[in-house]
């Protein structure tokens, strides 16, 4: 038996290619049992969300269980996905479920999406001695990566920093609301790690009104036309900026303006554009916590140091556990 890994994830594939070989949670279970049907594939489970697809399979012969998947997926977008086969593919695996090969390192997410997509499987009746092992081996590597190293301390990302010290502002952050002023890459990242976290109103305005009611569908909220954003300040607790205007687009009089009618609450501004967005005397202002990209880069950065040390213990550790598993083929 023979066991392989294909898939696509965030750092192989942009969201456009991804999410066209998404499968809902629901299907898991069914499509992992009609993949059992093609010649060379005896046992698989598929793994699926918002930042990769992918499918474990074990077989007698793995050219052919990858001829079979291959013939499934089609030649779309072949360059994005990668293969990995015997103990490179449960390194893989369990460097997923410890969160290791996640857009935001040690996240906890994955771990349970990871057993909820076995646990369809095998009840499907599509996996056997090869990946109930594997599956079960993972997940104790997980648990003990989580219990036993300080991966998940700190956050490592820009979006990530901000999320951290918003929470440490407001406590939790759900029914926090967010304006975000421009509708670039950064501004996305930001939002959604605040929307993941609780946020539940998301207004979006850019210069460029179809590109604010993009991104606001994306987000689930409003796009806001550039000139009345303004007019939101008021209602809202977090001020995510980063467009491309060469002068400060936020500045004391916005905030001061609307202080009053926000009876003082706490309001959190991130500048994430170069040059600044958010004139740096605004947050000079009682009640507001200003933050530009330097401060959040170096937090994260600070973050990322104490995380590489500890990415060494979990690797250790997954070798120390894909030694006890003995997997054909290895």
């Amino acid at each position: 038996m023979e066991l392989v890994c294909l898939g696509l994830n965030h750092r192989s594939a942009p969201v456009e290619v991804r999410e066209q070989f998404a499968v809902l949670s629901s299907q898991l279970g069914e499509r992992a049992s009609k993949l059992r049907e093609l010649p060379g594939i005896e046992e698989t489970v598929v793994v699926s969300t918002c930042n990769r697809t992918e499918f474990y399979l074990a077989g007698e012969c793995g050219d052919e269980a990858v001829r079979s998947i291959r013939s499934v997926i089609g030649e779309v977008a072949s360059e994005h996905w990668y293969e990995k086969r015997r103990l490179e593919a449960a390194r893989h695996l369990c460097e997923v479920a410890s969160g290791l090969d996640s857009m935001v390192l040690g996240e906890t997410e994955i771990f349970g999406q990871i057993k909820e997509a076995y646990r369809l499987a095998h009840a499907a009746g599509a996996t056997s001695g090869v990946l109930n092992r594997l599956f079960q081996r993972a997940f104790g590597v997980g648990k003990k990566i989580r219990t036993e190293t300080s991966i998940q301390e700190g956050a490592t990302s820009v979006a990530g920093s901000a999320v951290e010290l918003a929470e440490k502002i407001f406590g939790k952050l759900k029914g926090c609301r967010v304006i975000v002023i421009g509708a670039g890459e950064m501004s996305r990242q930001t939002a959604q790690a605040l929307v993941s976290r609780g946020a539940s109103s998301v207004f979006v305005t850019n210069r460029s009104f179809d590109r604010a009611e993009e991104l606001a569908e994306e987000m689930g909220g409003r796009a806001v036309h550039f000139d009345e954003w303004q007019g939101v300040l008021a209602g809202v607790d977090v001020v995510i900026s980063s467009t491309s205007a060469p002068h400060p687009v936020v500045m004391p009089f916005h905030v001061e303006a609307v202080r009053r009618v926000r009876k003082y609450r706490p309001l959190f501004l991130i500048d994430i554009a170069v040059p600044r967005d958010i004139d740096p005397a605004v947050g000079e202002i009682e009640e507001v916590y200003l933050y530009d990209i330097d401060t959040l880069e170096q937090l994260a950065a600070e973050a990322r140091s104490r995380r590489e040390r500890q990415i060494e213990e979990c690797k250790r550790l997954i070798e120390e556990e894909l030694a006890k598993l003995n997997l054909p083929g290895t």
